[in-house]
């Protein structure tokens, strides 16, 4: 009987031994251990969250995660994937965060703060100081720009047909006078304006492309459930895979297109491009004072091709040399002809055009110069500053040329089937998203801030719902609840109008208004600090500041106004009307001037300018060419005359009642 326990205990032994050793072997320590630029030294972690912390690593390994007093354990999947949580922590720092297997993995100077994406296209990407533009001050923006708890990090522009787990990007850096000139300044006067009454420590992280739709930024499974977007996400996840298949196709598809647009471009008849000839009557043709966007010159949303000529006289003493001739920027594409005679082109929308002359052109007497512009989409022209546009002699001779030009259209884009979109297209649904965003997910965040809308600013209706859907569509994915979101409403822009009419920057803004119905939404207005003949304004502190200001009082618990006066309701008392507001504390005009940027409109929706006084918290609207009112409208313009602020000094949002 003993020997049979004896036995027994034996077998016992050995299988737990067994046990034992098997699991030994089936914990291993983890090789090949992966991160993205999104973990690097100078890091921010969101305060007061359990992080997550994610990579890849040989598969079926155990990687530690060491940060403060935490260390979390966690196995890699079969493709080695791997995900661990860390346990909230209080801001500050620095420390030091370290991922460990067979290998060490060591991030220094990491911050515990709060951490805002950034995104939209560019008045977001707009840097401090670049080629194609400058903020205010931005020199001496740039020398006080030394806050080493400010962290920046910037993801480079990327498409994917499918969401990426990869991102470009350089990683974290910190902010000083040596890392901010090309970063975000929106981003950047938004988190200074936070740090400074916080103190607490900042992570920025810039993602957004220059010129581009929202439906960019939305994911294709969102986008799917509206029904315009719903074809184009079903016939890129069916499209194919290989590069040079779509290529090809695209190749094909482009010949098609650019046949057709010479074919219906009045400037060109059987691929003559008759317009561009010296002995072209252009008497008849109207006139442009450039620079300026054709948008600003009576061609407002015209998408498509305009023709420019101008006829100079030159003197005897520059005939026979060479020459260069200099124009402004033009949006987006130009050929351009002197004295018939094909010069040169350019694609880039935001660069003068400088083309050489040869002496054998140049005669004495009139001269012909001749610009075929195509927009595609936004603003179209020859646009920049003055001092740009200049007809210039080897010898130096100089003759101006910004002033009047003869102008014709030649094409309305319109009129002709939707181009073809290029693979690398960013303007494409769901491809900012999947290689810009989707990358982010699921990193610690506070919350976001966006600045888009002037490239679906000829959708503003669809824009109602498109741009909630965004907005849902990055808080459910990231599944960090309803987390903050701040936008800003589109600038004045454009060609002052001297009477009430529709308008489609007024829609828009109307559009970005609306997504405030969604919870823990905020919106800067900025119609009071954009550039009449500029889409990128200067005044990017402003910008950032008033996104901060929502942040400041709901999330950082500041008593302070947050927002401009809004719109909130209407009432009729007799030939007047009465708009309420919102945020409404201490209304008044800058600078005390009176009351402007009002219109009123009886049944006939016929809109006239309106007498406008201010009356406690409301303001009293009428006009004696309209007895019986029944709408209002406020700053319903692209770039419209309006003063009404509250006691904060906040400009009040554009808005119609009907």
């Amino acid at each position: 009987m003993l020997n049979k326990s004896l036995l027994l205990i034996l077998l016992i032994s050995i299988m737990l031994f067994s046990c034992v050793h098997l699991k030994v072997k089936v914990i291993r320590e983890a090789s090949n251990i992966k991160l993205l630029p999104v973990f690097s030294n100078n890091m921010v972690l969101q305060r007061n969250m359990e992080n997550p912390v994610w990579g890849t690593a040989s598969p079926n390994s155990e990687i530690i995660i060491k940060i403060k007093n935490q260390e979390k354990r966690v196995m890699s999947d079969n493709l080695g994937n791997w995900q661990v949580k860390l346990d909230k922590m209080e801001a500050g720092g620095p420390h030091t965060l370290v991922i460990s297997g067979k290998e060490t993995i060591q991030f220094n100077n990491v911050m515990i703060g709060e951490v805002w994406i950034a995104s939209g296209q560019s008045n977001m990407e707009m840097p401090l100081k670049g080629d194609w533009a400058q903020i205010h001050n931005c020199d001496e923006e740039i020398k006080s720009a030394n806050y080493p708890n400010i962290r920046l990090m910037t993801v480079g522009h990327n498409i994917s047909t499918t969401p990426l787990n990869k991102i470009i990007s350089d990683g974290w850096v910190v902010c000083s006078p040596k890392t901010i000139s090309e970063f975000s300044a929106t981003a950047y006067f938004f988190g200074r304006n936070i740090h400074e009454k916080t103190n607490i420590p900042i992570g920025l992280i810039h993602s957004s492309w220059g010129g581009t739709v929202a439906e960019a930024w939305t994911s294709g499974p969102a986008l799917k459930k509206m029904e315009e977007f719903r074809k184009q996400v079903e016939t890129m996840e069916k499209g194919p895979q290989s590069r040079d298949v779509i290529l090809k196709n695209y190749k094909l598809e482009f010949e098609k297109w650019e046949k057709i647009l010479r074919e219906k471009d009045a400037g060109i008849n059987d691929s003559d491009t008759i317009w561009s000839k010296i002995d072209v009557d252009d008497s008849e043709w109207k006139t442009m004072k450039l620079p300026t966007l054709w948008e600003n010159a009576g061609l407002q949303g015209l998408d498509g091709i305009v023709w420019f000529r101008k006829t100079i006289t030159l003197p005897e003493s520059m005939a026979g040399k060479d020459a260069m001739l200099n124009i402004g920027p033009c949006d987006d594409i130009d050929i351009t002809w002197f004295n018939g005679i094909k010069v040169g082109t350019g694609i880039s929308y935001n660069t003068p055009r400088k083309y050489k002359i040869p002496a054998e052109l140049v005669k004495a007497g009139e001269n012909v110069i001749a610009v075929r512009v195509r927009d595609n989409q936004g603003g179209g022209g020859i646009w920049g500053d003055p001092g740009d546009y200049s007809f210039v002699s080897s010898s130096n001779e100089t003759i101006a040329l910004n002033g009047d030009w003869r102008y014709r259209i030649g094409l309305d884009l319109k009129d002709i089937p939707q181009e073809p979109m290029h693979p690398d297209y960013p303007n494409q649904v769901m491809v900012l998203y999947n290689g810009m965003i989707h990358p982010l997910i699921p990193y610690g965040i506070r919350g976001a801030i966006w600045y888009q809308g002037e490239s679906n600013a000829d959708r503003g209706f669809q824009y109602r719902s498109l741009f909630k859907t965004m907005i849902r569509n990055w808080r459910e994915v990231w599944g960090q609840g309803d987390f903050p979101f701040y936008f800003v409403q589109l600038a004045n822009f454009m060609e002052r109008k001297t009477e009430p009419g529709e308008d489609d920057w007024a829609e828009l803004r109307e559009a970005q208004t609306m997504a405030l119905e969604l919870p823990n939404t905020g919106m800067a207005v900025t119609i009071d600090i954009g550039n009449a003949i500029d889409i990128h304004p200067g005044n990017k502190q402003d910008v950032g500041k008033r996104l901060a200001l929502w942040a400041r009082k709901n999330i950082y618990n500041e008593n302070i106004e947050c927002s401009g006066p809004l719109f909130e309701s209407m009432e009729i008392r007799g030939n007047l009307i009465q708009i309420n507001f919102t945020h409404a504390e201490g209304l008044k005009t800058k600078g005390n001037s009176e009351l402007k940027g009002f219109a009123i409109s009886g049944k006939d929706g016929k809109f006239v300018w309106a007498d406008a006084k201010i009356d406690g918290n409301s303001v009293l609207v009428s006009s004696p060419a309209v007895p019986k009112p029944v709408a209002v409208r406020y700053a319903w313009a692209s770039n419209p005359e309006c003063n009404l602020y509250n006691e904060a000094g906040l400009p009040a949002s554009p808005f119609r009642t009907k």
